[in-house]
């Protein structure tokens, strides 16, 4: 798996309706809570490319709030909801 370490001055792929670079985007993880938290995190794993995703946070950092962030994880809900599940029967996490 090629991971994407991405800059804090790049915008990523996913982030076109938005004007919000790499650094923008981590400012605003490292300052959220709560609702919020969950939104963004979710914004990042249902329209981030899967080797962008993890400049932001490692699957370590999501699994204890998966279950709150799948109500907006929309069409990809299922998709993360089976790799977390295959990572955590590999002992991944």
């Amino acid at each position: 798996m090629k991971i994407t370490r991405l800059t804090d001055s790049e915008k990523p792929s996913f982030c076109w309706d938005r004007d919000w670079t790499v650094g923008e985007i981590r400012r605003r993880l490292r300052e959220a809570t709560g609702l919020e938290r969950l939104q963004l995190t979710g914004w990042i794993l249902r329209e981030g490319a899967f080797q962008e995703i993890w400049s932001f946070f490692s699957p370590q950092e999501v699994s204890p709030s998966l279950d709150s962030v799948m109500p907006f994880l929309g069409r990809r809900k299922e998709y993360w909801r089976y790799t977390f599940d295959v990572w955590r029967k590999l002992g991944k996490i």
